[in-house]
């Protein structure tokens, strides 16, 4: 706006009407005179959502969709309803460079990271299709968010700022699969964000094998890193932990967990893991699962079981994209 010689309140209110509206054009803008609005128009422009794909479970809590970028890319995001309001999954990659094991997203590689619009107008597009707030936030779609971030920041920034949604810290996870450097970039921002670090393994020569980062950020780093995090920020740490039969299930697993964990602030959210066909994951039974958790809470870690979300509508990470691409499965 500086470049425009115009008053820099200008900067705001434009910022009000895109990021809190979901004003797609200038023309909406009614509180610019028309002349800015003209020029606006010929110098910049404002990127809208463009939904593909829409899938509704069939309990009706939860909706994938599929969104096209405007280089053609798809990204998927996830709407999640639970009885303290609506969550919202956002991607911030097309694609990943980390080939998690159990995980979709990563099958094809990174084919490019997002920019902070195009992550935002993931919840816009959204909210806007649903007609409802959005309540709190899930950085843990396709793509490693401490990849690519500072497109990342922008995007959590702009979305908890007054002239945006509002959303605030507290209710906004962010995911790792392990970027140590990331995770002590993200404490030094001094924000109350949740930090969200895909385990998976209760040891390296395991995660090695499930979480290929592994191997370059061992458990050792990996640990330490998520303790400094704690200290710096206050704030608990949640290790994701997904349930994968006869591979990381047993009650030799769960101690281990345990002793890896231990006086750590933390919280362990056990996940059946979806099922992924391309890389031979399926689920534990559900006996083993409880088996699992009542370990780690006989050892007081505080655990949950993830409530399964949108499985009929390949909610996981990268199976809807992959099930639409030319060339992948079919529909």
């Amino acid at each position: 706006m500086a470049g425009l010689a115009v008053e820099k309140y200008r900067a705001q209110q434009i910022a009000t009407w895109i990021f809190k509206h979901g004003a797609t054009t200038f023309e909406e803008m009614t509180n610019l005179s028309k002349d800015l609005r003209q020029r606006l128009e010929t110098k910049s422009w404002i990127s809208k959502p463009d939904i593909k794909t829409r899938l509704q479970s069939k309990r009706g809590d939860t909706v994938k969709y599929l969104f096209v970028l405007s280089d053609g890319q798809l990204v998927e995001s996830v709407l999640m309803r639970h009885d303290y309001g609506r969550s919202v999954c956002v991607s911030t990659q097309v694609g990943c460079r980390y080939g998690c094991r159990l995980c979709a997203s990563g099958l094809g590689g990174l084919v490019r990271s997002l920019d902070a619009g195009e992550i935002y107008d993931q919840v816009l597009g959204i909210e806007k299709d649903i007609g409802e707030r959005i309540s709190s936030l899930v950085i843990m779609g396709s793509g490693e968010p401490l990849d690519n971030y500072r497109a990342t920041l922008t995007f959590i920034k702009n979305i908890a700022a007054p002239y945006g949604l509002n959303i605030g810290y507290r209710h906004i996870t962010i995911s790792t699969c392990g970027l140590v450097p990331g995770i002590r970039r993200l404490a030094a921002e001094g924000l109350p964000l949740t930090l969200a670090v895909s385990l998976h393994a209760p040891n390296d020569s395991l995660r090695d094998q499930l979480v290929p980062i592994n191997k370059k950020y061992p458990l050792s780093e990996l640990i330490t890193a998520g303790r400094d995090y704690v200290r710096e920020t206050g704030r608990r740490i949640t290790f994701e932990y997904a349930l994968i039969a006869g591979v990381n299930d047993s009650a030799v697993h769960a101690r281990e967990l345990c002793g890896l964990l231990q006086d750590i602030l933390c919280h362990v959210n056990l996940i059946p893991a979806n099922p992924v066909v391309e890389r031979g994951v399926k689920p534990p039974t559900k006996q083993q699962i409880e088996l699992f958790k009542s370990i780690l809470e006989s050892n007081m870690l505080t655990t949950t079981v993830r409530r399964e979300f949108g499985a009929d509508i390949n909610a996981a990470c990268g199976q809807l994209r992959r099930r639409i691409l030319p060339g992948t499965l079919k529909m």
